[in-house]
C-alpha cells in the first residue's frame, strides 16, 4: 500500500472519531492525530464542525496544535511554545519530519530542527524522513541542501490555494504551446519524409531510364557492327582479295 492511499485511511478513521467528539474529549484525539507515524495531513480533520467550534472556547488550543501540524515547522512550535501545550516525543518528531517539506538549505533545515551539524541533520533525514516514507530525495552535500524529489502532501496556507492556481495555469498554457509545438515538428517531419520518399523514387526512376535508354543504345551499336561485319565485300571479303596474289601485267611495246 502506498504512503498516500494509507493517508486516506487514517484520515477517514480520524475524521469519523472527531465526528462524535466534543469539546475537551477531542484533545486526545489531536495528540493521537498528531503523533501517528502514518499521518502528514490535518486539514481534514480540521474541516469537522465539532473541530471548528473549538475557536473561541477554552479548549481552542487543540484546534491551534492541529493547525500547527497542518501548515505549521518545528521553529513555528518553538515561537509560540508559551500558549501551546508541550508536545510529546513522538508530537515533536513528527513536526521536525513535517519541515523539510518546507525548508531545504542544510543552514536553514538546521536551524528549524535544532540540530547542531550536517551530520546529525544528514542523520536526522535519512533516518526519520526517508525512511519513514515521508520524503525522498537526495542530499546534496557540495551545495549543502536536500533535494526532495517526493514528498507527502501537507495542508496549504491560507493564501496558498490561489498562488497554486496561478502556477497550474502557467504550467498548463506551457504544456498546450509545448504539445502544439511537437505536433506541428511532427507534420513538418512527416512532410519532409514524404518529400523524401517522392525525391528518391523520382531519382531511382531516373537511374531505371538511363539503364534502359543505355542498353538500348548498346543493342543497337552491336547490332550495327554486326552488319558490317557480314556484309558481301565487307571486311572479310577485303582479307580475302588482299591474300590473293595479284596479276603482272605486262607492258605493251608500241
Amino acid at each position: 500500500m502506498d504512503i498516500e492511499q494509507k493517508q486516506e485511511e487514517i484520515i477517514d478513521h480520524f475524521v469519523k472519531q472527531a465526528s462524535s467528539l466534543e469539546g475537551s474529549a477531542l484533545g486526545s484525539l489531536v495528540v493521537e492525530a498528531t503523533s501517528h507515524p502514518s499521518l502528514f495531513a490535518f486539514s481534514e480533520i480540521l474541516a469537522v464542525p465539532n473541530v471548528l467550534q473549538l475557536e473561541g472556547t477554552e479548549t481552542s488550543v487543540n484546534l491551534d496544535v492541529l493547525r500547527l501540524f497542518s501548515q505549521g515547522t518545528w521553529s513555528d512550535y518553538k515561537r509560540d511554545a508559551s500558549r501551546l501545550p508541550q508536545l510529546v516525543p513522538d508530537q515533536a518528531l513528527k513536526l521536525k519530519q513535517l519541515t523539510p517539506l518546507q525548508v531545504l538549505p542544510y543552514d536553514q533545515l538546521m536551524q528549524e530542527l535544532d540540530v547542531i551539524n550536517v551530520r546529525e541533520l544528514e542523520d536526522f533525514l535519512i533516518n526519520e524522513c526517508m525512511y519513514s516514507g515521508i520524503v525522498r530525495g537526495k542530499l546534496d552535500q557540495l551545495r549543502k541542501c536536500f533535494e526532495v524529489q517526493f514528498a507527502a502532501g501537507r495542508d496549504p496556507r491560507p493564501g496558498q490555494l490561489g498562488s497554486m492556481i496561478h502556477t497550474l495555469s502557467n504550467w498548463l498554457d506551457t504544456s498546450n504551446n509545448l504539445l502544439i509545438s511537437i505536433q506541428e515538428k511532427m507534420k513538418w517531419a512527416d512532410t519532409m519524409t514524404e518529400l523524401a520518399k517522392e525525391h528518391k523514387k523520382e531519382v531511382e526512376d531516373r537511374v531505371e531510364e538511363v539503364k534502359k535508354s543505355s542498353s538500348h543504345k548498346a543493342d543497337i551499336d552491336f547490332r550495327g557492327h554486326e552488319e558490317i561485319y557480314s556484309e558481301p565485300g565487307g571486311v572479310m571479303d577485303y582479307e580475302e582479295d588482299r591474300s590473293r596474289p595479284k596479276r603482272r601485267r605486262h607492258p605493251i611495246y608500241r
